[in-house]
């Protein structure tokens, strides 16, 4: 990390917990979605119960717009979201995680079963889906070269996958950002981010 990104970086980590330690609510509250496959209904005593499913889950932070421009334009763009990282941790102060139960094929790419780091490559019209199997940091530690924190310490060597996303312009504006899961079936779906009137899909299909 360079020096300036590390004081940018040290800067927002410092109120985010200043914040904390205040009792206030966090500016970035935690947020999931989930979604659960592959299983079937049996005759319950009451109700038809699901049963052999498989989970798949996203895990992140939640920043909420705040009136700002969030993408920025030319060779800014996306360079505020990045707060100084190599690549935009596609949420706020965590890194985002996917846990999946099953494995899944993005972009024609098996995966298997497990838990990935979620991060987004941020260009205009060009945003890349990116799963890597960096350990992560509950707390930031400038020294731990070995896991990040967030999307700082990234470097590319841990990816798994890379993958092109659909952009689509939304009708409204998403005030807080949202991952959602969209379209699905036993077969597969779409993983998608909601921010502001932007809203980014990388496909799935699943596996046995």
């Amino acid at each position: 990390m360079t020096a300036k990104a590390f004081v940018t970086f040290a800067t927002v980590f410092a109120l985010t917990v200043c914040v904390l330690a205040q009792g206030r609510r966090p500016a970035s509250p935690d947020g999931s979605a989930s979604t659960e496959i592959a299983g079937h209904y049996t005759k319950g005593s009451d109700e038809p119960v699901y049963q052999g499913g498989k989970w798949i889950e996203i895990t992140y932070g939640r920043p909420i717009k705040r009136g700002r421009d969030l993408w920025g334009s030319g060779a800014d763009y996306g360079k505020q979201l990045y707060q100084g990282a190599p690549i935009w941790r596609a949420g706020a102060n965590v890194t985002t995680r996917l846990k999946t139960e099953l494995p899944l094929t993005i972009d024609g790419k098996r995966i298997a079963a497990g838990e990935y780091d979620i991060f987004i490559d941020l260009k205009p019209n060009n945003w890349t889906f990116v799963l890597s199997t960096w350990p992560i940091q509950s707390r930031f530690d400038q020294s731990n070269s070995n896991a990040v924190f967030g999307s700082i310490g990234y470097t590319p060597d841990k990816d798994v996958l890379r993958a092109p996303m659909k952009l689509e312009t939304l009708q409204h504006s998403y005030d807080q950002l949202t991952w959602e899961f969209l379209d699905m079936s036993d077969t597969g779906g779409t993983m998608a981010l909601m921010w502001d009137k932007t809203m980014a899909t990388v496909g799935f299909k699943v596996g046995s």
